[in-house]
């Protein structure tokens, strides 16, 4: 599905949602419509009774969807591909309200990798939300963890929300304003 592609569903069981942009945990009931906004990387962005919430694709089975499966790595990456594997990761977390990637969107402040003695990786990143009071941060936080968690060779990792500098639109890629009509 496109980002710009609106399809209604109605639920087909309960499902665990995040409301956008509180980031406030709920349980959306069987039986609600609905219309999803955007499907980007392994989460969905419905729209149920006046707000926005984020579904996991692993739920996308509630939407009448397919599961969105996790990803599959190479077993013995090399360095440069451990590196890439963090990057490609990192592209597949989309802002809940901006169909575009926080890579793109320019959030990703610090992406550092250090070698441990195991020949293996620590890596730290540092990364913000488009606007300081978005309840969405410690979520994005959370995705961004899962995505490193089974990276092989990812041996440690630390996700930090940080909040300077300030987001500001001239942070996206050209691609991102491109993607949202800014160019």
């Amino acid at each position: 599905m496109q980002a710009s592609r609106r399809e209604s569903v109605v639920l087909r069981r309960p499902v665990r949602a995040l409301q956008v942009p509180s980031g406030e945990e709920i349980t959306l009931e069987e039986g609600y419509t609905g219309v999803i906004t955007q499907q980007l990387g392994r989460s969905f962005t419905v729209y149920v009774d006046g707000s926005l919430f984020r579904i996991d694709g692993a739920d996308a089975d509630a939407l009448g969807k397919e599961p969105i499966p996790r990803t599959v790595y190479p077993e013995h990456p090399s360095d440069e591909e451990v590196k890439a594997l963090v990057w490609d990761e990192l592209r597949q977390v989309y802002d809940p309200e901006i169909p575009v990637s926080i890579v793109e969107l320019g959030l990703v402040y610090v992406c550092d990798f250090t070698s441990l003695p195991s020949g293996n990786f620590h890596v730290l990143i540092k990364m913000t939300v488009t606007a300081p009071g978005c309840g969405m941060g410690e979520q994005l936080l959370r995705e961004v963890a899962q995505r490193l968690e089974p990276i092989p060779r990812v041996d440690d990792f630390k996700v930090e929300l940080v909040y300077e500098p300030f987001w500001q639109q001239s942070m996206m890629s050209d691609a991102a304003k491109l993607q949202l009509g800014m160019m």
